[in-house]
């Protein structure tokens, strides 16, 4: 029901009321499990539970690590495997775009802990000025810097014409009790001065097929679109690309959109989602059973 406020969008203490109407989950990992230092105990259970109960359940991360770095990282904040059936991210993703530039140069832009991702690809790197390509996994230095800070750099990849490969369209992510600028930043960057970017993670299209296809897998069998619920974070992506995918949603409270202290209630939630094409079925404070 729309109104004046925005969308209705009831603001629930426990997703175990929309367990039974759905047989899978396609969930967010940063923001949804942990805050990048912190596992969130009571989401774990709530997937450990789901899954008890028959259900599936198939993370999606716009990480630029592969799922099994992101794996590694879930064991080593505590989150068990329990909680879930399998992992996607962007940059499992990414690597089909990458391989499409086999034998050309191409420039790592971002820390060199994501250097996973091109593993096994025919890559030949090369300084920034020779590149073919410029795949972007985020910012050098994430912990101190911003987007101003390439300010002189994209100026100059426009000037070559050169396209980017964006691994993680997040904008920002929270780190602890920071908020921390992603590749996508320095995409929206790069696109606003009319640079040429390829993305592959949320809120696009390849990503929310190879979630489903590990969800048939880990089923046996295609699961129907409406029996599918999106749970994420962020609006730009979780939410959006869940729209954009026809599934339906439920919005998770974060700092991305929520002040601390600030209060999860219908009326914020309209005014959050006003205008928005297909707002989520329902919100969290945090994922929880």
């Amino acid at each position: 029901m729309q109104t004046k406020a925005g969308p209705h969008i009831p603001v629930l203490r426990s997703i175990a009321p929309l367990a039974p109407t759905c047989d899978a989950w396609i969930s967010d990992v940063w923001g949804v499990f942990h805050d990048g230092a912190r596992p969130y105990p009571a989401a774990s259970e709530a997937c450990v539970k789901f899954r008890a109960g028959g259900g599936t359940i198939v993370l999606v991360s716009n990480a630029p690590s592969t799922g099994e770095e992101v794996s590694a990282h879930l064991d080593e904040l505590g989150v068990p495997r329990a909680a879930y059936d399998a992992i996607v991210t962007s940059g499992d993703v990414t690597r089909v775009l990458i391989s499409s530039w086999a034998g050309r140069p191409v420039h790592h832009l971002g820390p060199d802990r994501y250097l996973g991702t091109f593993a096994g690809l025919d890559v030949a790197f090369s300084p920034i000025n020779e590149a073919a390509v410029v795949v972007c996994t985020g910012l050098v230095e994430d912990e101190r810097e911003t987007p101003d800070d390439y300010r002189d750099l994209l100026a100059a990849m426009r000037a070559r014409k050169q396209p980017m490969i964006c691994v993680n369209p997040d904008l920002v992510v929270e780190r602890g009790d920071r908020l921390i600028y992603c590749a996508g930043a320095l995409a929206a960057a790069y696109e606003a001065l009319g640079g040429e970017v390829a993305y592959a993670g949320k809120p696009y299209p390849p990503i929310y097929a190879r979630a489903r296809e590990l969800i048939a897998a880990s089923r046996g069998a295609a699961v129907e679109t409406s029996r599918i619920l999106a749970i994420g974070d962020g609006i730009k992506t979780d939410i959006a690309g869940a729209a954009a995918a026809g599934l339906r949603a439920v919005f998770i409270a974060s700092a991305l959109h929520f002040e601390a202290g600030e209060a999860l209630d219908e009326a914020t939630l309209g005014h959050l989602f006003t205008g928005h094409p297909a707002p989520p079925i329902a919100a969290l404070q945090g994922l929880a059973w």
